[in-house]
């Protein structure tokens, strides 16, 4: 079987969804299936896939991502089929994964659509309007025809079921993994350099992701004030994404700008040793489809607070405190607990090193292709 797969959200960079895409891919590439996997993605001429991508066969198609987009919304309601796209010579794909929602009209073609979360309606304000219209008018329309939809998480299946009622494609839930690049760091040379790098305190507690509304930082920002640690600092790592300015006045507001430090974007590779430098990790987003943050420090051997919302009780099973992302004076109260208690934070480490282990980017491979069998096989 000839699988195509959406590699656009790894080319183009996309925070969470690119990371996904790109792991996800290594590990089916490093699988004994006896299936081909090829590349489509939508980008500039001059675009270049990395390795190990750059060894599968290519479908690029030099276009910008809104143009792709109208193509495909057209496509849809006009009903004008696009498998010429995807059969270019004879490289004939008998299964289009669409990694992020975004499924060409391929009537003649398997397909599967991930579908990662359902912000869109659950938190509009956090989308743009055009995003949303787009969405709200598109994702029906994938969902009736597609032959196959992954879930990234059981939440964001009952999400689905809660805003279109029952699907008629079947639905697998998988989760994602964890790189083994992530596991605590021992080095000393290796931790002294990140420290000096980003200029990191003695004692910090930590958060990395997106700066944008949903992820809750103003809250986490409040909540850290009004913990009154002594000594320690508030660390954000992360690019600057949709409404990020509210973050920034919020530190200015509370005249807190020596007490915290803005990384901006991390690599992957350093992400590691940043975990095991802090003394705690705090991730109180709104609405996660996943969470992937949470188990990566984890599996770093770094405590977590996190949300008691969406996926992220899922994902964290019982070794994250959970609180409810509003609550302030609650979130203060597990920060100064926890950095107050080192014992704690040992058994909350080997709990989050265990439940880190429970997910990996082979597994999700090996239930990818199973599903992939299923649906075209």
């Amino acid at each position: 079987m000839n699988v195509c797969i959406d590699l656009s959200p790894a080319v183009h960079g996309r925070a969470g969804i690119g990371r996904v895409t790109s792991e996800l891919t290594a590990a089916l590439l490093e699988l004994e299936t006896g299936h081909r996997f090829t590349a489509f993605y939508n980008a500039a001429a001059s675009a270049r896939v990395a390795e190990p991508f750059d060894r599968m066969a290519q479908i690029p198609l030099a276009l910008a991502d809104k143009p792709w987009r109208m193509r495909v919304l057209l496509a849809h309601l006009l009903r004008r089929p696009q498998e010429k796209i995807f059969a270019p010579g004879e490289r004939a794909v008998d299964l289009f994964h669409a990694t992020d929602h975004l499924l060409p009209f391929l009537p003649q073609t398997a397909t599967l659509t991930t579908v990662h979360d359902l912000t869109f309606l659950s938190h509009a304000h956090t989308h743009a309007r055009l995003n949303r219209l787009f969405l709200r008018l598109m994702m029906p329309l994938f969902l009736r025809r597609t032959d196959g939809i992954i879930a990234v998480s059981a939440s964001t299946r009952r999400d689905m079921e809660s805003h279109y009622g029952p699907l008629s494609a079947p639905v697998a839930v998988i989760h994602s993994g964890v790189h083994s690049r992530f596991q605590p760091v021992k080095d000393e040379k290796i931790l002294a350099g990140t420290r000096a790098r980003y200029e990191l305190p003695p004692r910090f507690v930590f958060y990395v992701g997106t700066i944008e509304p949903r992820k809750n930082l103003p809250v986490l920002i409040r909540a850290f004030r009004q913990a009154a640690l002594t000594g320690v600092k508030l660390v954000i790592g992360g690019k600057k994404g949709w409404m990020y300015e509210e973050t920034f006045a919020q530190v200015q507001a509370l005249g807190l700008e020596d007490r915290v430090i803005f990384t901006g974007f991390i690599p992957d590779d350093e992400l590691p040793a940043l975990f095991s430098l802090a003394d705690l990790f705090v991730f109180p987003s709104q609405y996660e489809g996943f969470g992937l943050p949470v188990l990566e420090a984890m599996a770093c051997g770094t405590p977590v607070i996190t949300s008691n919302l969406s996926s992220l009780p899922e994902v964290a099973g019982e070794a994250a405190l959970l609180i409810s992302p509003t609550d302030v004076a609650g979130l203060a109260d597990a920060i100064r607990y926890v950095m107050g208690d080192a014992g704690m934070r040992r058994a909350m480490a080997e709990k989050g090193i265990a439940q880190a282990a429970r997910f990996s980017w082979r597994r999700c491979a090996v239930e990818t292709v199973a599903f992939y069998e299923e649906i075209a096989g």
